[in-house]
């Protein structure tokens, strides 16, 4: 009963693995290329079924708790397959639900949505079907109960074979033995663990690995987090040349037995040549604005070819990456300039010790401040990082317009601009607004009253998957925010105020997905494509168009729009003035830190070097070409270099999450 228990489990879970495979093939992954992770992915799999033939085998030991010598004994051991059964069904339903929202086998960071439960709960629902799901999981589990009492049913007609004491000893022992062998994962010093899936090549190979169990359970334990203060310490003489710290931040440093508060702050003064005319500035978090998926890099579906006009007339930034994955952590690292390093399963901006945070906002003295949402700033507790740190804000949310909701995110990207329009054409002094889009995300609404001037296309599914897509649906949605920025600049710009303001888009984060030739395979395989994002400064009436290929990082948006409008500003945090040529030649480059593979990485020069935290395995790879980089380039200066980089941003990044506070109260 036990070895057939667990066979059954352990096909179903393989088979499980193989649909995944199948739902989500990637480009340049054969079946062939894939067989050293579906041999992982089983180890993996024994291990789960491993713990339920070991709590099946301790039942049997002794005859009062034997399923086949006792009535209740066997009522529990169907109820403890039946709720495996559940929990390998479920699991597994949320985990491919999760791969196709995210990219990602399920983690702890799952746990996330349920600080917003009600808009998880509606967006839920209105992306999956989620009836026909429970059905299917009631129906599996009743189906596998069925089953397993069928097979219980059939052993237990056989005629019963006494064995002698010492055979009995074996017959446990032994299987007992190799259980554990399974449950272990190896042999030898250390168990099987779920980093192993991340030697196999690429991020892809390593989700087909593993399953639901082993992402979700190794990562809930690395929910909390707390900075090393002798590392702090460390970091800072080795970036201070990146930052244009003197040599009094390395007094501070050295000089006092506790980190004091602003440790890395500069008081940067107006650059000559910059804006002297109190521009406006309009900066718009673009929801999932994946660089791959848009026109700019020459995507044949030319699914933004309006923004890819902009681009030609602005500031455009073609080497910006976002710190980190998700929307939450891209919002924060604009508004603080520190890259979200918290543990896979939260994010900073729901830790109530990170709620008091400077912001380069407060220094744009004279400016109306408005924050443009069309759902609700309660989502991920944003509100409190915004009401909190920024003085005197004006927060606009789904309750403030007239303009309908069309889905769980609020109202549509495209009347979210006009509203946002309608206030700041009235203003009578300088203003720096915030519009944060939502659109280009599950369930991708378009809404029924641009559906006459927006056009749906339909392209092959062969087509859609080598540019970048899943769906017809997730293309058009990612049209429609380009329809939506057309919409926005074409009202604007009749307005009085267009002439004096700059424009700022940056998306907050981008999607993991195949690249395909557009790019070199590091895009894909090292999940490139998850933070990079455009960045583009439009102010056709004051500033020249041209495009810059530096590596740049969302945390410098703040201190550029700064720098750029002439404006005196206390700099605190690992942001840079993009603009600023005299600070930034030669050390352009962008940290970025994926919490739920454990990594952190630099983009410098070419290059991309990542370390795992748990692991500590490097490896570097070249952004520029396919060649391999030799293995003395990862051990000399070059590697040096990006490893003290990522790891001084990310140990500083930690210190501050919880030490950079305001000065001064609202």
């Amino acid at each position: 009963m036990v070895f057939s228990t667990g066979i059954i489990f352990l096909l179903m879970m393989s088979l499980l693995r193989l649909a995944l495979f199948l739902a989500f093939s990637k480009q340049g992954h054969s079946p062939g290329a894939l067989i050293p992770s579906f041999v992982l992915g089983i180890r993996y799999d024994l291990r789960y079924v491993g713990i339920l033939d070991v709590i099946l085998l301790l039942l049997g030991i002794f005859r009062v708790s034997d399923p086949f010598r006792s009535g209740w004994a066997r009522r529990l051991a169907l109820g403890l397959i039946g709720v495996a059964a559940f929990l390998v069904l479920f699991f597994y339903s949320v985990d491919f639900a999760h791969y196709s929202y995210l990219s990602q086998r399920l983690n702890a960071s799952v746990l996330n949505y349920l600080t917003d439960a009600g808009i998880s709960v509606h967006m839920v629902w209105q992306t999956y079907p989620v009836i026909r799901i429970v059905l299917l999981l009631v129906f599996g589990t009743w189906l596998f109960r069925k089953a397993f009492r069928a097979l219980y049913e059939r052993i237990h007609r056989r005629p019963a074979v006494e064995l002698s004491r010492k055979a009995r000893v074996a017959w446990y022992l032994i299987p007992f033995l190799l259980l554990g062998l399974a449950i272990f994962g190896r042999i030898g010093q250390y168990p099987l663990r779920w980093s192993d899936a991340f030697t196999l090549g690429s991020d892809y190979q390593a989700s087909i690995a593993l399953n639901p169990f082993q992402s979700f359970f190794s990562s809930l334990k690395f929910r909390h987090s707390i900075y090393d203060e002798a590392k702090v310490r460390a970091a800072v003489p080795e970036l201070a040349s990146y930052f244009g710290w003197d040599s009094a931040v390395d007094r501070r440093v050295s000089g006092m037995s506790a980190l004091p508060a602003g440790l890395c702050e500069r008081v940067i003064a107006p650059r000559p040549g910059t804006l002297t005319s109190h521009p406006n500035v309009v900066v718009v978090i673009c929801e999932s604005f994946s660089a791959y998926k848009s026109s700019m890099w020459g995507n044949p579906l030319n699914t933004t070819p309006f923004f890819s006009g902009l681009c030609r007339q602005g500031i455009f930034f073609d080497h910006c990456f976002t710190p980190s994955y998700g929307t939450a952590r891209g919002v924060w690292a604009t508004i603080t300039g520190i890259p979200d390093v918290a543990a896979a399963t939260t994010t900073s901006s729901r830790n109530p010790a990170a709620v008091d945070e400077h912001t380069i906002i407060n220094d744009f003295k004279g400016y109306e401040k408005f924050y443009f949402l069309g759902g609700s700033t309660s989502w991920a507790n944003i509100r409190g990082l915004l009401t909190n740190n920024i003085k005197g804000l004006h927060v606009y949310e789904q309750e403030n317009f007239s303009a309908p909701k069309v889905d769980v995110w609020g109202i549509s990207d495209k009347n979210l601009f006009l509203e946002a329009n309608k206030v700041l054409k009235q203003q009578q002094q300088p203003f720096f607004a915030i519009i944060q889009t939502a659109d280009n995300h599950r369930p991708y609404t378009i809404p029924e009253e641009d559906r006459k001037t927006f056009e749906l296309r339909t392209m092959p599914q062969d087509s859609l998957r080598r540019y970048g897509f899943e769906s017809n649906d997730e293309m058009n949605a990612f049209r429609y925010t380009d329809f939506s920025y057309q919409t926005f600049i074409e009202t604007v710009s009749k307005e009085k105020y267009f002439d004096n303001t700059v424009f700022l888009f940056v998306g907050d984060h981008g999607i993991d997905g195949d690249a395909g030739d557009m790019f070199p395979r590091a895009w894909t395989d090292q999940r490139l494509t998850s933070e990079h994002v455009p960045l583009l400064i439009y102010a056709p009436k004051l500033l020249p168009a041209r495009r810059v290929d530096g590596d740049c990082s969302q945390v410098d948006v703040l201190p550029t729009l700064a720098g750029l409008c002439h404006i005196a500003y206390n700099n605190t945090t690992l942001g840079r003035d993009l603009l600023d040529s005299a600070t930034r030649h030669g050390k352009e480059m962008a940290f970025i830190y994926d919490p739920d593979a454990a990594n952190i990485g630099v983009v410098k020069g070419g290059y991309f070097y990542r370390r795992g935290l748990r692991t500590g395995r490097e490896e570097m790879v070249s952004t520029t070409g396919n060649d391999p980089v030799p293995a003395d380039v990862l051990k000399g200066p070059v590697g040096r270099e990006l490893k003290q980089l990522s790891e001084g941003m990310y140990e500083l990044s930690r210190y501050m999450l919880l030490e950079n506070k305001k000065k001064d109260g609202l």
